[in-house]
C-alpha cells in the first residue's frame, strides 16, 4: 500500500459521527508513514462513489473508506471490476459488519492500522444484484422492512443510532406481514411467503446476527437463507439463535449456496445492498467471482480461502 497512489473517502457522520472524529488519525497516518494520499470527505449520499471514480480516473490504485458498510458499499460501486484498483476499510460505523470479512476489529484500532499499510491483498467476490454491486450480503423482507423502517426515521444520508437500529428490529418482529415471493435458483422454482431472504457473501449483519454462517467470500458461490413464514412466537424463537448461526438447523430456514438467483414479487418491496435501501419488485442476483482486489488481515479471523 505504501507504494500506491491512495484516497482515503471518509464520510463525516457514519458511526453517530464516529468517523468524522477519526480525520486527525488518518492525517496523522498519512504523514507518519509519508504516504501519498489524499484524505476526501463525502457531503452527501452516493458522494463516495462519485469521488472514487474521480480519483480512479485521476490513476490512484487504492480505495480505503472510512465508515460503515454503506460507505465502503458507495466506492465498491465506482471500483469493481478495475484490474488495477484495490479496496481497503477503516472501520468506523455503527455496524461494521463487512469488516469482520477482512478479519479487522470492529472499530479500528493501532495493530489495525498497521496491518493494513501492510498491504496484504486478496480477490474478493461480489454479489450483483438488479445492477448493483454489494459485498457484505442483500436482505429481502424482516430485515429490509427494518432498514426502511430506519429510512423512514433518520432521513436520506442520516445516521441512526445503534439503539434506535434496534427498536426498528422489535417493532417490526410484532408488525412484520409476509409477502408473496416467487423464487427461481440451480434449475428450481419455489413460491413462498417469506420471513428473511438473506442472500449474502459475508457472514454476519447488523452487528450480532450470522444469517449465513458458511459463507466463504471467495468461493465463487452466493449463500441464500430463506425463512419462511413464522408466527410471532418463532419469529422470536429463530431469532433467538441467529447470533450463534445454530438458526439454520430448524425446519423451517432453507438454507443453501447458488452462483444466481431470480426472485419476483407482484409489487416493489424494500431491499438493502450492504444495509443501503432500494425498492424493486423482480431482483436479479448473481456472483462475481474474485471481482475486486482487497486489503485483508492475513493474521486475524478472516472468512477467505487462503490460495
Amino acid at each position: 500500500m505504501k507504494d500506491k497512489k491512495c484516497v482515503f473517502i471518509l464520510n463525516p457522520i457514519a458511526g453517530s459521527g464516529y468517523a468524522g472524529k477519526c480525520v486527525g488519525k488518518v492525517r496523522d497516518v498519512i504523514k507518519k508513514h509519508n504516504l501519498d494520499a489524499q484524505l476526501v470527505l463525502t457531503e452527501k449520499k452516493g458522494h463516495a462513489t462519485e469521488l472514487a471514480g474521480k480519483f480512479l480516473n485521476d490513476g490512484y490504485q487504492c480505495f480505503i473508506p472510512v465508515g460503515g458498510d454503506g460507505t465502503v458499499n458507495e466506492v465498491a460501486q465506482a471500483i469493481v471490476g478495475k484490474s488495477d484498483a484495490i479496496l481497503g476499510m477503516v472501520s468506523a460505523g455503527t455496524g461494521n459488519d463487512f469488516i469482520q470479512i477482512l478479519g479487522f476489529s470492529d472499530l479500528f484500532t493501532d495493530r489495525d492500522w498497521d496491518i493494513l499499510l501492510e498491504g496484504n491483498i486478496i480477490e474478493m467476490d461480489v454479489g450483483k444484484c438488479n445492477g448493483n454491486y454489494f459485498l457484505n450480503g442483500m436482505g429481502l423482507g424482516f430485515d429490509a422492512q427494518v432498514a426502511a423502517e430506519n429510512f423512514k426515521d433518520t432521513g436520506e444520508g442520516k445516521q441512526g443510532s445503534a439503539l434506535r437500529y434496534w427498536r426498528h428490529i422489535i417493532k417490526t418482529i410484532f408488525l412484520y406481514k409476509e409477502k408473496n415471493m416467487i423464487t427461481k435458483t440451480n434449475g428450481e422454482t419455489h413460491e413462498t411467503k417469506c420471513f428473511i431472504n438473506t442472500v449474502a457473501n459475508g457472514r454476519r449483519f447488523a452487528g450480532d446476527f450470522f444469517l449465513t454462517p458458511k459463507a466463504v467470500a471467495n468461493d465463487g458461490l452466493l449463500d441464500v437463507c430463506m425463512i419462511d413464514e413464522l408466527s410471532i412466537m418463532k419469529r422470536l424463537a429463530i431469532l433467538l439463535k441467529v447470533p450463534k448461526g445454530t438458526h439454520i438447523e430448524d425446519p423451517k430456514v432453507n438454507y443453501y449456496q447458488t452462483d444466481k438467483l431470480f426472485i419476483e414479487f407482484d409489487h416493489d418491496v424494500p431491499h438493502h445492498l450492504d444495509g443501503e435501501l432500494f425498492f424493486a419488485s423482480t431482483y436479479e442476483v448473481n456472483i462475481l467471482p474474485r471481482a475486486v482486489k482487497i486489503i485483508y488481515n492475513p493474521h486475524g479471523n478472516h472468512f477467505f480461502n487462503n490460495k
